[in-house]
């Protein structure tokens, strides 16, 4: 199980991202993405938890309204694999890494990939 944490995003880019993923590593019943820590008109944070435990299906480039900061958090496998989806839908710079004995965290930067 890998949480995912988008900042920066709005609720369209939010989406954006997190169907992407749902897309990547489809599930029954996926929830939908939950908001944290309302400011002015539109959350922070936006969360929602993804299971890739099969490999993922690709996805072409989408488009981002702007730049947000996407933070994974889960075990190792299941976290390269959602970097990897990732990576094959959008521009993505990793900014940091932290590793523990069964989970890591990897903070990354997604934008629009240019064609």
């Amino acid at each position: 199980m890998v949480t995912v944490f988008l900042t920066g995003a709005s609720q369209e880019d939010a989406t954006t991202v997190f169907d992407v993923l749902r897309t990547a590593f489809p599930a029954d019943g996926s929830p939908d993405p939950a908001h944290l820590e309302l400011s002015g008109d539109h959350p922070v944070a936006w969360t929602a938890e993804f299971d890739p435990t099969r490999e993922f299906v690709p996805t072409g480039p989408t488009s981002l309204r702007g730049e947000l900061t996407a933070t994974l958090q889960g075990g190792y496998v299941a976290v390269d694999r959602l970097c990897e989806a990732l990576d094959a839908a959008f521009t993505v710079d990793e900014q940091g890494t932290a590793s523990g004995d069964q989970e890591k965290e990897v903070d990354l930067q997604l934008r629009t990939k240019r064609r």
